[in-house]
C-alpha cells in the first residue's frame, strides 16, 4: 500500500486508474519529481512555497477549482513555515482576480490517523483548493459541500 495516497476518498473511474498507478508506484503524486507523470494540467505560477494548477478532477457543481501544491513534502500543517500561509492568499488573490471569481471558500486537510480514519484526502502531502461552486447548478437550497474526515469503519461485513 501507498502511504502517500488514500484510495478510499477517490470519486471517479479515471481518478482510480491514475491513483491505483500510483499506489503500485509507492511515491507522493505531488512531490516535484513525481508530479508531471500523473497531474496532466499546467503549473500556472510557483512561488517560494507553493505550484498552483487547476485541480486534475474537480468536484461536481463548481465553476474554478485551484489546487496549491506545498513544494516540500509535508503532511501536517504544523511543519509549514509560517511565511507560505502569506503566499498561498496571494497566489489565491491574483488567481481569484484574473478569473473574476466572485465568491467561493478555500480548504486544506492535513494530518492522518490511520487507526481512526483519514481527514478526507486522497494525496496526502499537504495542498489547498480555492473553489467556486456553480451556484447555478446547485438544486434550490442545495449547498456545495466540502469534505473534512471520515472515521473508519471496522464493522464486519455480514
Amino acid at each position: 500500500m501507498n502511504k502517500f495516497i488514500n484510495l478510499v476518498h477517490i470519486r471517479r473511474e479515471d481518478q482510480k486508474k491514475v491513483m491505483s498507478e500510483i499506489a503500485s508506484q509507492g511515491h507522493c503524486p505531488f512531490c516535484r519529481e513525481n508530479l508531471e507523470k500523473y497531474h496532466k494540467k499546467p503549473i500556472l505560477k510557483e512561488g517560494d512555497y507553493w505550484l498552483l494548477t487547476d485541480n486534475q478532477w474537480p468536484y461536481e457543481k463548481v465553476k474554478h477549482q485551484l489546487l496549491a501544491i506545498y513544494k516540500t513534502h509535508i503532511e501536517h500543517i504544523k511543519d509549514m513555515d509560517p511565511a507560505a500561509g502569506a503566499e498561498l492568499i496571494s497566489l489565491f488573490k491574483e488567481e481569484a482576480l484574473k478569473r473574476g471569481i466572485v465568491g467561493g471558500g478555500i480548504a486544506m486537510r492535513f494530518g492522518s490517523n490511520p487507526d481512526k480514519g483519514t481527514y478526507g484526502s486522497t494525496v496526502l502531502h499537504i495542498h489547498a483548493h480555492l473553489i467556486e461552486p456553480d451556484l447555478d447548478a446547485l438544486e434550490p437550497g442545495e449547498a456545495f459541500r466540502f469534505k473534512f474526515g471520515q472515521a473508519k469503519d471496522d464493522r464486519k461485513k455480514d
